[in-house]
């Protein structure tokens, strides 16, 4: 069987399957499977394929069949341009939370800057940051990777936390890592600058609607913000002033539709300056305020 056949019969299996981007799946698989980038295979597609590549192939396939994330079968993805483990244990980083660690970054560059524009001001250190749910690590070694903050992240998951401890020395990113819920998981002494947080924020009646690779095969402890979505946001809002300093930012992810009752909680811990940053489709999709 030559390459362009056995593309051609697993992107008939995805669809069968009701795969969306069938082709695409059964293209990124064989790519993976044989170690060759789809230019090159373009030019090969009449080339035999070989016998340990199309019982690799042929697993891929079967695995992607049943409605596993394509991010799980091959055990990566790309995040800010960085390549990040995935497993089970973890939620697959999406590229709309990349607006959310672009802002932190431009937040910290704003305050190096401004810092170093005032002569004879004491260096204080780099900026503090903090991020709450961090599952596989992908906003917290993301900040720590392209900026000069310090970073400290937490999750409830033990199991995430090993994923993120992975992907952090796979990075060469320095990243305090500590298991508990929330705030409960840190030094009681600690202050921070940022806090950052893509927290669960699914409404729970909603997620056996979701897509079978989310619903089945990422962690419910991930997705479920409880009956009304917001129980994380109420969470880490009301404890977050006792944790930043003077000035201190929060940003957060949200939901398409959950903006105004998110605001309504920043609004009632004493934040001020808070506004909305869209996503790259246009929806709501960060939350920033002011300490």
């Amino acid at each position: 069987m030559n390459y362009s056949d056995i593309l051609e019969k697993g992107e008939n299996i995805l669809a069968d399957a009701g795969i969306d981007d069938a082709r695409g799946d059964a293209r990124l698989l064989i790519e993976e499977a044989s170690g060759i980038d789809y230019s090159h295979l373009m030019i090969s597609m009449s080339d035999e394929v070989p016998a340990e590549v199309e019982e690799k192939y042929r697993g891929y396939i079967s695995l992607r069949k049943k409605r596993i994330p394509l991010q799980q079968i091959v055990g990566y993805t790309e995040f800010m341009g960085l390549r990040f483990h995935v497993n089970e244990n973890v939620l697959c980083p999406r590229q709309d939370t990349e607006v959310l660690v672009e802002e932190v970054l431009k937040d910290i560059e704003i305050s190096r800057d401004a810092h170093d524009n005032i002569p004879g001001l004491a260096d204080e250190g780099p900026l503090k940051v903090l991020d709450l749910c961090t599952g596989s690590g992908c906003i917290a070694i993301s900040i720590a990777r392209l900026s000069d903050a310090s970073v400290t992240a937490c999750d409830i998951s033990e199991k995430a936390l090993e994923v993120a401890r992975q992907n952090a020395y796979d990075n060469q990113a320095n990243v305090r890592f500590f298991q508990g819920n929330l705030y409960g998981a840190l030094p009681q002494a600690d202050k921070y600058d940022i806090i950052v947080s893509n927290p669960p924020y699914i409404r729970s009646d909603v997620i056996p609607t979701l897509m079978p690779e989310v619903k089945d095969h990422e962690p419910r402890i991930a997705l479920d913000g409880s009956a009304d979505g917001l129980k994380f946001y109420r969470k880490i809002i009301e404890k977050s002033p006792d944790y930043l300093n003077p000035d201190g930012r929060i940003y957060l992810e949200i939901g398409y539709d959950q903006g105004a009752e998110v605001i309504n909680l920043i609004r009632s811990c004493g934040y001020e300056d808070f506004h909305i940053i869209k996503d790259y489709s246009g929806n709501d999709r960060v939350i920033a305020a002011t300490l």
